[in-house]
């Protein structure tokens, strides 16, 4: 306690430091943590034109920007423990690291880099105009402390956080990110498991509606379906609701069962948010099941926090909220207990829907990783130890999408005016229906047309919170092509101020992550970093204007590696020389690594790749042939 009392007094001179000590021990004392809830800003935190910030470099201004977006109360989930979503993942440790880095970037000029270690920012160090501004890492834990246990201890010392993906590196948009990507994945689940197109009258039951996982409801939607999304917290509920991305609420189960059976009969696509835990959810679905031998669900999927399963990102269904957080405070140890056991209950029931015919994936929030770890029935016979009973989605539904070099490619208007952001819609559209035109493999063809689709939808589902953002999932074609073209339009005046270029670091490139972003790589490289790290330190060098590098991510603590990028789009020639050159290395990168691993779409990507740039020379794998071999090489 003492240490992490020092620690925190750091930042400020011996005059103060007996006053704030008290305030900064009861904040350890009650939370765990020192977040110096003194120094809140007093300030609307949003997302402002860019011509407001009072900086030397417009960089700067940008980076600004986008931290400000992140802690912006209708985008961040616990905007005043300065978490933008998942629970814990944090933009900083605390108050004092956000009013340092706003001084140091209203300073910075084009001759410096700001290093941020894990939220604390080391400072302005000389480099040249084309090194990146901003250097970000977020919990860079020697491997063998990389545990849960340590990170508890090192986050309350305030030496470490949890960035998660794009909250730790200032580029999260608000939960339209994961709306695009659920619907994709909806969309692509239908298509596997179901064999339709159309997803009317099918019904998707899934939980949570808090940062990510709020993008469930209008995903639903989009995709034509009926979701029935259960959620613990009223507030979150509210939020949603509020914002026009849920359509009801209901914190009964026998009007969800009737509402779902109305939708259903007449194909009314329908988000439905049920004011209750899950499990009870699913456990009603099957007692449906036995009484009247009816299937209501056709596909199922869960994205509680799963990564943080004894802090809060998972309710157990034997306690109400208020109830389960009361003993979350006192006795964490009967809480982590009650979890495991609510996790067992809820895989099965998710066991009896499934054995009946409906199909369930992992969403990547190592649901299925802590359900094993609580003794739950999750077990694939005779896999490997990143597979189970379900699929993540990666595995099934967006790997081969992550071959074909697609991801989720992201900008923000940073004029703050929707009709810049209109003007880049119609730019992206035209870009990827010219590429059609040019002629593309069905693969890459549908992949285009589902993201044209979106653009369409997007302005019409009122997407935008926050900042004026857009994602669509791109190629690296799709993506260098709409980047300069974006960029040209600056010039032209087309477009008023400056874009910031990123995407998740859910991609193709950015994240290893076993059982998520590369749970579909079996050549036994699945728990290797060398992808992300050599993504991370590629982009700094070939022209991203900041990049991130993080412990963590989706899965959890010590799970993963993965990192991010910005880029501003000026209007120059210089951005668009660094975006054609980080662009092209940010995909192909991990293209050629899922090549290596064997994945096919990966290997004729990357071909294709080569064919359009001679000075790109990837090392190809040869397949082995005759199995034969293999049986009588290690016959003994």
């Amino acid at each position: 306690q003492k240490l992490a009392l020092r620690n925190a007094l750091r930042y400020f001179p011996p005059e103060i430091q007996k006053k704030l000590a008290l305030e900064f021990a009861e904040e350890l004392r009650l939370y765990g943590h020192i977040y110096m809830y003194r120094f809140f800003p007093d300030i609307e935190m949003r997302a402002y034109p860019i011509g407001d910030y009072p900086c030397k470099t417009k960089s700067a201004a940008a980076i600004m920007l986008m931290i400000m977006n992140n802690l912006d109360p209708s985008v961040a989930q616990f905007p005043q423990e300065l978490v933008t979503y998942g629970g814990n993942g944090q933009v900083f440790s605390n108050w004092a690291q956000f009013w340092l880095v706003m001084h140091y970037l209203s300073e910075m000029t084009e001759e410096q880099t700001l290093v941020m270690y894990s939220g604390h920012p080391l400072g302005l160090f000389p480099s040249h105009q084309y090194a990146p501004r901003l250097i970000i890492t977020n919990g860079m834990v020697i491997p063998n402390y990389s545990t849960r246990d340590e990170y508890e201890k090192m986050f309350a010392l305030g030496v470490t956080m949890y960035g998660q993906m794009t909250a730790g590196s200032y580029c999260y948009i608000g939960p339209q990110g994961i709306v695009h990507g659920t619907v994709l994945t909806v969309l692509n689940a239908g298509r596997r498991y179901l064999k339709a197109e159309d997803l009317s009258g099918k019904v998707f039951v899934t939980s949570g509606l808090g940062g990510m996982s709020g993008a469930q409801a209008k995903a639903a939607v989009i995709a034509g379906c009926v979701g029935i999304i259960a959620e613990v917290d009223e507030a979150a509920l509210l939020k949603r609701h509020k914002q026009g991305w849920l359509m009801e609420i209901s914190n009964n189960l026998d009007h969800c069962i009737a509402r779902l059976r109305d939708a259903r009969k007449n194909k009314i696509a329908l988000s439905l948010g049920y004011h209750g835990n899950v499990v009870d959810l699913w456990e009603r679905l099957v007692y449906e099941l036995d009484t009247t031998g009816e299937l209501l669900v056709d596909l199922g999927s869960d994205q509680t926090s799963c990564h943080n399963p004894f802090s809060g990102g998972y309710y157990p269904v034997q306690l109400g909220f208020e109830e389960a957080k009361q003993l979350l405070a006192t006795n964490p140890g009967k809480f982590r207990t009650l979890v495991q056991e609510s996790l067992k209950r809820h895989v099965a029931a998710i066991n009896r829907l499934a054995d009946k015919g409906m199909f369930f994936w992992d969403y990547g929030n190592a649901f299925l990783l802590e359900a094993q770890r609580a003794g739950a029935d999750v077990e694939k016979r005779g896999a490997n130890k990143t597979e189970f009973r379900y699929p993540s989605y990666v595995q099934h539904i967006m790997g081969d999408i992550f071959s074909l070099g697609f991801g989720p490619f992201r900008w923000v208007c940073t004029s703050g005016d929707p009709q810049d952001l209109a003007t880049t819609d119609s730019i992206a559209t035209a870009v990827l229906e010219d590429s059609i035109r040019q002629g593309v493999s069905t693969s890459v063809k549908q992949q285009y047309h589902d993201n044209i689709r979106w653009i369409r939808e997007a302005g019409r589902h009122s997407l935008v919170v926050g900042s004026q953002a857009r994602i669509l999932y791109s190629d690296q074609r799709g993506r260098v092509s709409i980047a300069v073209a974006i960029n040209r339009a600056i010039s032209e005046g087309r477009i008023k101020a400056p874009v910031v270029l990123s995407r998740d670091h859910h991609d193709v490139s950015g994240t290893d992550s076993p059982y998520r972003e590369t749970s579909n790589i079996y050549d036994g490289s699945a728990f290797c970093a060398d992808m992300a790290v050599q993504n991370f330190v590629g982009d700094a060098f070939r022209g991203a204007t900041w990049v991130a590098l993080h412990n963590g991510g989706g899965v959890g603590w010590g799970e993963v590696i993965n990192g991010g990028f910005g880029l501003v789009l000026d209007g120059s020639k210089e951005a668009e020389e660094r975006a054609k050159m980080m662009l092209s290395w940010d995909v192909s990168n991990g293209v050629a690594r899922r090549c290596w691993s064997g994945n096919d779409y990966a290997y004729e990507t990357i071909c294709q790749a080569m064919k359009e740039n001679d000075t790109l020379k990837v090392t190809l794998p040869h397949k082995v042939v005759d199995e034969n071999i293999l049986e009588q090489a290690t016959k003994h």
